[in-house]
């Protein structure tokens, strides 16, 4: 299978980090999207759960964000990260699936080092609080 779904679907996604734009992140997601997290031990299933989980990663994993190296195979790509939080730089990986209409239906995030992970679950838990009235 060719590429060419999921790197247009990369180019609209890396729009959607830039300008944390949530109508352009609500059109990516599948109606049963489902999200996992590094913090969270189940799964968040559904547009309204990934939608928060992304939208509040995107606030706290902002500084210095870029993508090292992308891996797409078909619907499926492996996108490595970095980025800071605080005097942390934190690694990873999205792990991304499409579904043949180009919609994420599989969004897995992977982080080091240990630190990171603690100062990323206190953040998002904070930033999660702050969300828990939104909308999507």
């Amino acid at each position: 299978m060719d590429n060419t779904t999921f790197e247009s679907f990369l180019s609209r996604w890396e729009e959607v980090i830039k300008s944390q734009d949530l109508t352009q992140l609500n059109e990516l997601l599948a109606e049963d999207v489902t999200f996992y997290s590094p913090v969270v031990h189940t799964p968040q299933e559904g547009k309204f759960m990934t939608a928060m989980y992304l939208m509040g990663a995107g606030q706290v994993l902002k500084d210095d964000f870029n993508y090292k190296q992308k891996i797409i195979q078909g619907l499926k790509g492996v996108l490595e990260f970095q980025c800071k939080i605080d005097d942390i730089i934190v690694n990873g990986v999205d792990i991304i699936e499409l579904n043949e209409d180009g919609k994420i239906i599989n969004f897995k995030v992977m982080v080091r080092p240990i630190k990171a992970i603690h100062k990323l679950h206190e953040m998002m838990g904070k930033m999660l609080a702050e969300m828990k009235d939104l909308k999507v």
